[in-house]
């Protein structure tokens, strides 16, 4: 298993400073950078296992669509309404449909693994987001899911070094 509190003891330790360079992107342009985005992503799940961490499924909820309500109540053989009503609910905040509860209903904590894989929310699927959109244009998910998810982490440290060797800033 992943060792989540040294995880999380040098993610605080280091998140100003890896805070402070993702804000410069907001300022900076950086040519041929989504090309080093994929490729820095690959060297990360080289080195990350996510059923050895899960800290996504246990700290954090994702947010459901419509259709992710649809297909999961048909996975379990419930009505949406009963989905919503047993796990789900609205956050206040946003008015986002998340779970009521973490950890997450679906993770099985004796093997990090999803009860609901296949039909799973595609925020879940997509998770931790890191080529949904080139690199400055998700800072603000990447600076929120800093100290979530050791994949991030590892991402934004090596986009640092990336820019720290081949730029001026």
């Amino acid at each position: 298993m992943y060792n989540l509190s040294a995880f999380r003891a040098r993610a605080k330790r280091n998140q100003p400073r890896l805070k402070k360079f993702l804000r410069k992107f907001n300022k900076k342009f950086i040519p041929n950078m989504l090309p080093k985005q994929l490729k820095l992503d690959k060297e990360v799940w080289q080195e990350v296992d996510c059923l050895a961490c899960a800290n996504c499924c246990k700290t954090m909820t994702p947010t459901y669509t419509p259709a992710d309500l649809k297909r999961i109540s048909a996975h379990l053989g419930i009505s949406k309404k009963e989905l919503f009503d047993n796990y789900l609910m609205i956050d206040t905040d946003n008015g986002d449909i998340v779970n009521q509860n973490t950890p997450c209903q679906w993770l099985n904590l004796k093997d990090n693994k999803c009860d609901i894989y296949e039909v799973r929310p595609l925020d879940c699927s997509g998770f931790p987001h890191h080529t949904k959109k080139q690199f400055d244009l998700y800072n603000h998910v990447y600076e929120q899911n800093l100290d979530k998810c050791p994949a991030t982490y590892k991402l934004i440290e090596k986009m640092e070094k990336w820019v720290e060797e081949a730029f001026v800033w």
